[in-house]
């Protein structure tokens, strides 16, 4: 692993826009490294879930066997960030998923899948999330998730049109929107605070 200056943070590499993660992070003074297998989890300090398809992503991470040692270190306490699908897979539940959908959990949230509808009814908007400076940021919503509740544990960071679009608990963050897609890394430093602080 890295020094802690310098965070060794995964982008989960079975599905979705990695290479877009694997740049902001880099942006936002992390080691950024994909990671598909097992063993692979053991180097890093952080962990970032992309935006995909989530039930092509659980039955992925069933087949590569990295679901349960990626349970095993969320309860853990390894830093998280999932953004849209990777949100769904961090949530204690799901609406509208498959019924032999996985998560790894990591978030007491109940969310619902394709909530602000279909790929051609995705959008842009600006999002005021708490923890960051410098004004709002601008979500890229594709085909995105929302949050229904969320438990006492996790906290709303981020809520757009009534909706909440940004949870975090502990070391565990998600949002519905992809802001690896706009060129602002303001979320993924973030991030890499956070792994440096658990470090």
């Amino acid at each position: 692993m890295a020094s802690l200056s310098t965070p060794t943070i995964g982008v989960l590499a079975l599905q979705g826009d990695v290479r877009e993660h694997l740049i902001a992070l880099a942006a936002a003074d992390a080691l950024a490294r994909p990671v598909r297998r097992p063993e692979e989890l053991a180097e890093i300090d952080g962990l970032v879930i992309p935006g995909g398809e989530s039930t092509t992503m659980s039955k992925l991470a069933v087949v590569f066997g990295m679901l349960e040692p990626l349970r095993e270190r969320v309860k853990a306490g390894m830093p998280v960030y999932g953004t849209c699908a990777g949100m769904i897979m961090l949530a204690d539940k799901i609406l509208d998923g498959r019924e032999d959908q996985e998560t790894l959990g990591g978030i007491d949230m109940i969310v619902r899948r394709n909530a602000f509808g279909r790929q051609n009814e995705s959008f842009e908007a600006a999002v005021e999330m708490a923890g960051i400076e410098g004004g709002p940021v601008e979500g890229v919503f594709i085909r995105a998730p929302w949050v229904e509740s969320v438990g006492a544990a996790a906290e709303v960071v981020a809520t757009h049109d009534g909706h909440t679009v940004a949870v975090r608990q502990g070391n565990v963050l998600a949002t519905s929107f992809h802001p690896e897609l706009t060129g602002d890394h303001r979320v993924h430093a973030l991030f890499v605070d956070m792994v440096r602080a658990a470090g």
